[in-house]
């Protein structure tokens, strides 16, 4: 028995050290202060980072070490992966969770593809289940992985203006299953109330889903009358890259995502 107590000590022992060195290791690298090559880098790859606030330069540098630390990059069919890329998609994601404590902590694998790739989609009607191939730029699997084009990965940070970004579309969809679902409901600030989230998200996509229908143009890419969870990753591309207009043709919708964020991008820059 007093054996058995001492096992049972070392093991927990071992535990604990394990989850303090963690621990350590994340708040070394969240309080680390990026290269200034790599600085450089970001700053040319993502120029959306450029006006991000000063006060939070230095949060979003230690969230890209983190990431970083975490994230190990594949390069598929014979895409050898740069730092350029490495530090550029880590930026574009963290910068969606700069002010919260909200982590991709189910994500451990970012694969890298050098253009759009083809992906095997199953549909499900009733007993039927049809399989189709499709060509895509970017794809968000739940607990992981997130698959990228580069070419449109690079295309969508260097443009920062036109409202698509494939790194933003994505890890919208890694931040919305993080809830359990990607269903277009992410888990909220203490500030919101999913009442409120649910009356405003619910009624802008059956108004962007007329319009599309109808043929309009609106402020969000036709891609998110696809279903509600397309929706808020379309709408997360606009908020960051559009927010001006965003907020001027969808107040309720740029509310309750700078809520969400903790951000306020209109006035950036």
């Amino acid at each position: 028995m007093t054996v058995f107590l001492i096992l049972l000590l070392v093991a927990a022992g071992a535990i604990g050290f394990r989850y303090w060195s963690r621990r350590q290791i994340h708040t070394s690298l969240l309080a680390k202060a990026l290269s200034d090559d790599q600085r450089a880098i970001v700053a040319e790859q993502v120029p959306l980072i450029r006006k991000l606030p000063s006060e939070l330069r230095g949060k979003l540098e230690g969230k890209i070490n983190v990431f970083l630390n975490q994230i190990e990059y594949i390069g598929c069919n014979g895409l050898k992966v740069t730092e350029e890329m490495r530090l550029s998609i880590a930026a574009q994601a963290c910068l969606l969770i700069v002010n919260t404590d909200t982590w991709y902590k189910h994500l451990s694998t970012v694969l890298i593809y050098p253009n759009a790739f083809k992906s095997l989609q199953k549909e499900r009607h009733g007993y039927v289940v049809t399989e189709r191939e499709t060509v895509r730029s970017g794809e968000s699997w739940s607990r992981g992985p997130v698959i990228l084009s580069w070419a449109h990965t690079k295309h969508g940070a260097i443009n920062d203006k036109d409202g698509h970004n494939v790194v933003f579309h994505e890890f919208a969809h890694q931040i919305d299953d993080l809830s359990g679902h990607t269903d277009g409901a992410p888990n909220l600030s203490r500030s919101q109330k999913f009442a409120d989230w649910e009356r405003v998200f619910v009624k802008a996509y059956k108004s962007h889903v007329q319009h599309v229908q109808a043929g309009r143009k609106t402020v969000f890419d036709a891609y998110g009358a696809v279903g509600q969870e397309e929706f808020f990753a379309v709408a997360v591309e606009v908020f960051f890259e559009k927010p001006v207009a965003l907020k001027r043709s969808e107040p309720a919708v740029y509310e309750q995502l700078a809520m969400l964020f903790q951000l306020e991008p209109s006035t950036w820059g």
